[in-house]
């Protein structure tokens, strides 16, 4: 139990880290190895569409804070230029105009608003959601017939949302597995289905190996 606590915890770190860092574009440095290299690798989505996805959530967070300043609390999650919004905004007129805010950034192509008409969660209310995200995150690093890195996870008030691009079996496998994991009270799909087929072109191709005569 304390192996599996700790584990939690240096995932939930590395988490944290990941996003604070990945925003600025730079890379991280684990044990001498340089992470950012190798996540992007084995992400499905072309490095360039990860990049553009970062310059989507930076500029959109930009732009609402400059249009709606404190009075919204917006988390902006883009995957594979798809844009989740969760987060509180007063008024419906609010939510209005964080959509079209966003859909004006650069290589947006669809949006699911999920904002929600209440005062802004509590410290503690986020700090749940983080919890919960981890938890959802160390789950799917430990199944051995899943890859982590092909989802994105976010909660917000108890509702976590998947993003990836999965195979049916996946997403099937990765909803149980949230669906099971403690503090999850609603689990939101917003993944890209892929044939089987296509999995293999997706999947890193190994460095060649050198044969000296």
């Amino acid at each position: 139990m304390k192996f599996a606590t700790q584990k939690l915890l240096t995932l939930m770190l590395l988490s944290a880290s990941l996003g604070g860092v990945l925003s600025a574009c730079a890379p991280i440095v684990i044990g001498g190895a340089v992470v950012m290299g190798s996540l992007m690798a084995t992400d499905r989505r072309t490095a360039g569409t990860q990049i553009e996805d970062e310059g989507i959530e930076l500029h959109a967070a930009s732009r609402i804070r400059d249009n709606l300043g404190d009075r919204a609390h917006v988390n902006v999650t883009s995957y594979n230029r798809q844009v989740l919004l969760t987060g509180e905004v007063s008024s419906a007129q609010d939510k209005q105009l964080v959509e079209q805010v966003v859909s004006r950034v650069e290589n947006v192509r669809a949006i699911v608003n999920e904002l929600a008409l209440l005062g802004h969660s509590t410290l503690t209310q986020r700090s749940s959601d983080a919890l919960v995200t981890g938890k959802v995150k160390a789950a799917l690093v430990d199944a051995k017939d899943l890859h982590a890195n092909a989802f994105k996870v976010v909660t917000e008030r108890g509702t976590t949302y998947l993003m990836g691009r999965v195979t049916q079996r996946e997403a099937n496998r990765a909803t149980d597995m949230t669906r099971a994991t403690g503090g999850v009270q609603k689990v939101v799909r917003l993944l890209e289905i892929i044939n089987e087929e296509e999995l293999p072109n997706l999947l890193p191709k190994p460095a060649p190996v050198e044969v000296k005569k």
